[in-house]
């Protein structure tokens, strides 16, 4: 196998992680140099609809449907008996790196977000597996939701971040539990710059805006880079992640970040692997400030994400890039729900 992603990791401070994967991904990604993991409300319905563990999973799902009632429950409890069984396949690298690497996130349901629902759960990931990271949308609730789950022992991954201000406020929010804590538990947040993108994109093709499209192609990078510069400018110890990727170009303009990538395996890592390139620290190549400019004055909700106080809290789950994120793992949970639904009139 080619070693790109170990060579950047040897080269740079860049961790591989790997994203949304079937026990079989799971383990090619570990060996191409994968440290940890991150799993999506997404999950449940491709890992039924899997080639490889579909088979294994529609027989863990009829298990619990004969024991629980409600169908949003079983649903809940079948993904994390799903994401256990990835998180077992990390341990390894848990235990290794004294709990350094090896995290496999797992986020509850998308339908329902709010703060005790997420607390809830979470506690049940933390008891479930040593290295289960509970993933928790950057929104009003959500924070409510890491704040108490920090002073509960429990690993976190803020995600759905795609603004500066978001960016600042979590880590804000993890720096008051890591300066108050004995042992404060690992933290990270995920900008999500390949959806950021694909959000832009979207509005650019229905007339929204006109913008050049070289400098379209760096807007979410650049959010990317500028808040990853500001962590470290504060000194924040909130570990930070670049998510979402809709290209190649996702990973490779964030190599030599000091934090990691998450990609899918299949049309992303593979691809990378394939193609086996040289490893340049794109990283701390900014963006020309002609392209800022540009995207500023012509791409509105390029201006929110990039500026600090862009948006208020309040305004977090309604900005468009986090809607359309977060639409794509509704669209998913409601799915594997209807199949709960038939899967139970079949079983009775």
């Amino acid at each position: 196998m080619a070693d790109y992603f170990k060579r950047v990791q040897e080269k740079t401070a860049t961790k591989f992680w790997i994203n949304n994967v079937t026990q079989e991904q799971a383990r090619l990604a570990i060996e191409a140099g994968a440290r940890n993991c991150t799993q999506n409300p997404t999950y449940s319905w491709k890992i039924l609809n899997s080639k490889t563990d579909g088979e294994e999973a529609r027989e863990i799902l009829d298990g619990i449907l004969r024991e629980e009632p409600d169908d949003e429950i079983a649903l809940m409890r079948f993904q994390l008996e799903m994401i256990a069984r990835i998180a077992k396949i990390f341990e390894p690298i848990y235990r290794e790196s004294h709990g350094r690497d090896g995290w496999v996130t797992i986020q509850s349901s998308p339908l329902n977000e709010t703060k005790d629902f997420i607390v809830e759960w979470g506690k049940k990931y933390k008891e479930k597996a040593p290295n289960l990271m509970v993933k928790i949308p950057a929104t009003k609730d959500g924070m409510e939701g890491i704040g108490e789950l920090l002073k509960e022992g429990c690993a976190v991954l803020a995600t759905e971040v795609m603004s500066i201000g978001q960016m600042m406020e979590v880590c804000e929010l993890y720096e008051r539990a890591y300066t108050s804590m004995e042992k404060p538990p690992a933290g990270a947040l995920a900008h999500i710059a390949g959806i950021f993108d694909e959000e832009l994109k979207v509005q650019a093709e229905s007339g929204k805006f006109q913008v050049d499209q070289d400098s379209l192609w760096q807007a979410g990078v650049a959010v990317a880079k500028k808040g990853r510069r500001m962590m470290e400018e504060r000194g924040y110890h909130m570990g930070f992640v670049s998510g979402g990727a809709r290209g190649l170009h996702h990973f490779t303009e964030m190599v030599g970040v000091d934090g990691a990538v998450t990609i899918n395996w299949d049309g992303t890592a593979d691809k990378l692997l394939e193609a086996d390139g040289i490893v340049i620290d794109r990283f701390h190549a900014q963006p020309s400030p002609d392209v800022i400019d540009e995207l500023l004055e012509k791409v509105p909700d390029f201006k929110r994400a990039y500026d600090r106080a862009g948006l208020s809290s309040q305004e977090y789950e309604d900005f468009a890039p986090v809607v359309r994120f977060r639409s794509s793992f509704e669209a998913a949970w409601r799915k594997a729900l209807a199949y709960i639904q038939d899967r139970r009139a079949e079983l009775s």
